[in-house]
């Protein structure tokens, strides 16, 4: 339903006393109030009171963590979430976001919110690309020295709260898992929003590594598409440069696509962060927030099955000085790797934090299966 107010609002339309589009000044007064209406009853208002009525169409917004996007759709696609193991249609995946967005919100799309991380805050070649689409908006955190993205989960809540405030759309649409955005979507339901949450599709077509927290704050829970990551996110079997992104004719008007691997030239080895709470399905069942302080009677089993999963992708998609770096750094594991093996780790045991020993163990079976091949 079309929703009217007494001043001038973004997205609206004004109408006149016979029911026509006009422009001008809109009516001032306590009188009118925000509230359902039929073009006839406006019009009515209108003619009644001799000026000009806005109309607010109303939409929904969509909110995308890149980081939690890429990592979950790098496990579905890989079996590891080790970012440089894919390559993403950055444009065919946020087509698609937009419009299941739109379909399950059933309200035109505002505008995309892309939180993704760079050094020092400074877009590389791909993030410019995608803060260059139509009705995109790129939102940039950093890193911090230990390679941990800073200040992004800080904008999506400060987003969420501030557009909620502000009324820029009736429905927001999350993709993302985090437990510490659970404050920001109550604080924004309570300004009258509803928050949906699209949750990235494990090998099973189940939502992965979405916080318990974060599902019971949210008005619902979808999984996106699968067929939507599958076509926009592949393996990488062979090394890639990352290309330039490249105006392709479509129709006869020029539209600007890319490929890119699944992490930035900027982020280099970093990582995405894992998660404060996952709800993926795991071997055991353990609260978000909680650390299970005995060994699973399988985690050998689980580590091995892990590291092999990492190795698999870093191998199919390093170039051979990566490889020879890791060879020469040893007995050291890069940044990105270890992440990649901590963060699949704790997903496949469903813990946060792994205790020194289980690290221990897990490091050292990385090189024990690296030396192997």
């Amino acid at each position: 339903m079309d929703q009217f107010c007494a001043a001038p609002c973004r997205g609206g339309e004004a109408y006149g006393a016979n029911g026509a589009r006009t422009s001008g000044a809109p009516i001032v007064g306590s009188h009118l109030r925000p509230g359902p209406f039929t073009d006839r009853a406006a019009a009515s208002i209108v003619a009644a009171l001799g000026g000009i009525l806005w109309i607010v169409r109303p939409k929904c917004s969509l909110y995308v963590d890149v980081g939690y996007l890429l990592s979950a759709a790098a496990v579905r696609v890989t079996g590891t979430s080790l970012r440089n193991g894919i390559q993403v249609d950055y444009e065919s995946l946020i087509d698609a976001l937009v419009q299941q967005a739109e379909a399950l919100s059933e309200l035109p799309m505002l505008r995309v919110h892309w939180y993704d991380s760079a050094t020092d805050g400074v877009p590389d070649a791909s993030q410019q690309f995608i803060g260059e689409l139509p009705n995109v908006k790129l939102r940039l955190g950093r890193f911090g020295v230990d390679g941990q993205q800073k200040g992004v989960d800080l904008r999506i809540g400060l987003d969420l709260v501030m557009h909620a405030r502000n009324a820029v759309a009736d429905v927001f649409v999350l993709v993302s898992g985090d437990d510490d955005l659970t404050e920001a979507v109550e604080e924004a339901q309570v300004h009258g929003v509803q928050v949906i949450l699209l949750a990235v599709p494990n090998g099973q077509d189940r939502p992965h590594g979405i916080s318990r927290h974060l599902i019971r704050a949210a008005d619902g829970l979808k999984i996106i598409f699968p067929d939507a990551i599958d076509h926009a996110v592949t393996k990488v079997e062979t090394p890639l440069a990352v290309p330039s992104p490249m105006a392709v004719s479509l129709g006869g008007h020029p539209r600007a696509k890319a490929l890119l691997t699944g992490f930035t030239a900027q982020e280099g080895s970093r990582a995405p962060r894992l998660s404060s709470a996952l709800a993926s399905s795991g071997a055991l069942d353990i609260r978000p927030g909680t650390t299970n302080h005995e060994d699973p009677p399988d985690l050998a089993e689980q580590i091995g099955s892990v590291v092999t999963n990492v190795l698999t992708t870093f191998r199919s998609s390093a170039t051979p000085e990566a490889l020879a770096e890791l060879t020469a750094g040893k007995p050291s594991i890069p940044r990105d790797i270890d992440k990649a093996l901590l963060t699949d780790l704790s997903d496949r045991l469903g813990e946060v934090d792994l205790s020194e020993a289980v690290r221990h163990q897990l490091r050292a079976r990385f090189w024990e299966q690296y030396g192997q091949a």
